[in-house]
């Protein structure tokens, strides 16, 4: 397999303990060893990363940015998802 058929993978990297992975980019290899290596390489030269993460790209499902508002909006009758659905009950001093 030429290096032009390769998979793209993505490239999460967490910087820190505790922190999230973030995407860091992307990269094209073999297979899941070789992208770790190449990604270490590539995104952590400084050895701010404590863990890499690799994805194949044609793994991660996403929504489409130009249909943001209708995919993010509330859907209408379901205010049971918000707090003030809800009566306050009698006697129960915390809420």
């Amino acid at each position: 397999m030429s290096s032009s058929n390769w998979p793209m993978w993505e490239v999460f990297v967490r910087s820190s303990r505790g922190l999230s992975h973030v995407h860091a980019g992307s990269l094209h290899a073999p297979d899941a060893t070789m992208a770790l290596r190449n990604a270490r390489d590539l995104y952590t030269r400084r050895n701010e990363g404590t863990s890499v993460w690799v994805v194949p790209s044609e793994a991660i499902a996403s929504s489409d940015p130009d249909s943001k508002g209708g995919f993010f909006e509330s859907p209408q009758g379901k205010s049971y998802r918000h707090a003030t659905y809800y009566d306050k009950s009698e006697g129960v001093p915390h809420l």
